[in-house]
């Protein structure tokens, strides 16, 4: 980004808008040749006053009042269209994190508000009738949680116990969800696979005639569950440990409500800052230039003369 040389008393004068262009590399292909672009400005990004891509950065007290100035003036807002604008601070619950808290029922659920650089989404594990399961957006229904962790590749009762903790409360507490799946006559991945993939929500414009029910639900179970949680090579074993972690606390929770977390608790909580709200904005307005262009590109490209 190239600041222009506007400085920010004369945007303020003006009623101008003190930013900086935001160029980029493009590289397509026009029939078997490639065409390369270099720094095409696709858009505007405000600049915060006193940071590095400012003019005012490193100025001395008598640089700053030739520029027109206040010295003590500590910077860190925007000026948009004459305005001085300045981000506020946001609270948001962490994300990345378990947070265990009652519903409206009173019933303790737990939640992860997953965040990667790809894709954000929200995992609930609640309790209805004394069984745990899995709720999430992906589904039309709820999701037993033994048989999730059955379908990520911990088919023994055993295994998923241990996991979770061997003290007989934990066995008490998930004994109803073991005979759920047994009643499922769930035993295997595969079966596991199966039927989490008759819940899932048909995606319009997404579906994929070569792909099974069971390869769709391992899909979800991959890269939207927990997303934030790497698999390798199908190998779920971190998500399954993380997943016996919530499932350990939410245990602990329903038996002794010591355990559950305060959403209030500064520990539990991130301060979104300007850097931030501006780069959630940019990412959104980013993602909605591509999409036009692609449409524009697809348009264009189809026509004959082309």
């Amino acid at each position: 980004m190239i600041v222009d040389k506007a400085t920010p008393q004369k945007c303020r004068l003006r009623d101008l808008t003190y930013s900086a262009h935001i160029k980029v590399d493009i590289e397509y292909t026009r029939g078997k040749q490639i065409v390369e672009r270099r720094g095409v400005p696709i858009g505007k990004m405000p600049i915060m006053l006193r940071s590095s891509h400012c003019v005012l950065y490193g100025k001395n007290q008598k640089q700053l009042a030739e520029l027109g100035e206040c010295p003590i003036d500590p910077g860190g807002y925007f000026i948009v269209k004459g305005v001085e604008k300045a981000c506020l601070i946001q609270e948001q619950l962490s994300k990345n994190r378990i947070i265990i808290d009652l519903d409206s029922q009173g019933n303790v659920n737990s939640s992860v508000t997953s965040s990667t650089h790809e894709r954000k989404s929200k995992t609930n594990i609640i309790v209805k009738h004394g069984k745990i399961y899995l709720k999430h957006n992906s589904f039309t229904d709820l999701i037993p949680i033994i048989i999730v962790m059955k379908a990520m590749g911990c088919e023994k009762d055993q295994e998923i116990l241990q996991l979770v903790g061997s003290e007989p409360k934990y066995a008490d507490m998930l004994g109803p969800s073991f005979q759920q799946c047994i009643e499922q006559r769930v035993f295997t991945q595969d079966r596991a696979l199966e039927w989490i993939g008759s819940k899932i929500k048909n995606r319009f414009g997404t579906t994929n005639k070569n792909r099974t029910k069971q390869m769709e639900a391992r899909d979800i179970l991959l890269n939207v569950i927990l997303c934030h949680v790497p698999v390798y090579k199908f190998n779920f074993t971190m998500k399954i440990v993380y997943m016996a972690i919530m499932l350990r606390r939410m245990v602990d929770a329903m038996l002794d409500p010591i355990h559950l977390d305060d959403k209030d608790y500064y520990g539990n909580k991130r301060l979104e800052m300007a850097g931030q709200l501006l780069s959630l904005l940019f990412e959104d307005l980013f993602k909605n230039f591509n999409a036009a262009l692609k449409t524009i590109a697809e348009k264009t490209l189809s026509k004959s003369s082309r």
